[in-house]
């Protein structure tokens, strides 16, 4: 839970030109999780964005399968397919190999860290051409 940098992703039309993109993630059930979606759009001083979709653990075991909820009633797959041991780094991909977020506890990452993490999405099953580096600008 807690806060997480986009580092990269393949964007959706919700976040297509984001900036500063970070998401919030608080329990508030066994279940369920409070998602808050927030960055500029179109530059570091665009109109900031904000979404709040609602995130659904599905009962494997293993609190890595969500059903995210954007719109009611579907809720999408979202799969924790890689946590580092530090609970810093996490890819978020999906069972149809169709998006993936790269995102971190912090906005940046180093370059050689950023390339390993992106050869394992390409192992996923997923073309590093379509991920987009967010940027992030913080003061």
């Amino acid at each position: 839970m807690g806060d997480w940098y986009v580092i990269a992703s393949t964007p959706t039309f919700l976040d297509r030109e984001s900036f500063n993109a970070i998401e919030r993630y608080e329990l508030i059930e066994d279940d369920t999780v409070s998602t808050t979606f927030t960055f500029r759009k179109g530059g570091f001083d665009g109109p900031q964005r904000t979404y709040r979709p609602k995130g659904f653990i599905r009962p494997d075991g293993s609190n890595a399968v969500w059903g995210m909820q954007f719109i009611w009633p579907i809720k999408a797959d979202y799969q924790i397919v890689y946590l580092d041991e530090a609970y810093s780094r996490v890819i978020v991909a999906r069972e149809k190999r169709d998006l993936v977020w790269l995102m971190a506890r912090e906005p940046h990452i180093p370059d050689a860290e950023y390339e390993a993490l992106v050869a394992r999405i390409v192992a996923l099953g997923y073309d590093a051409e379509t991920l987009r580096l967010t940027p992030q600008h913080w003061d």
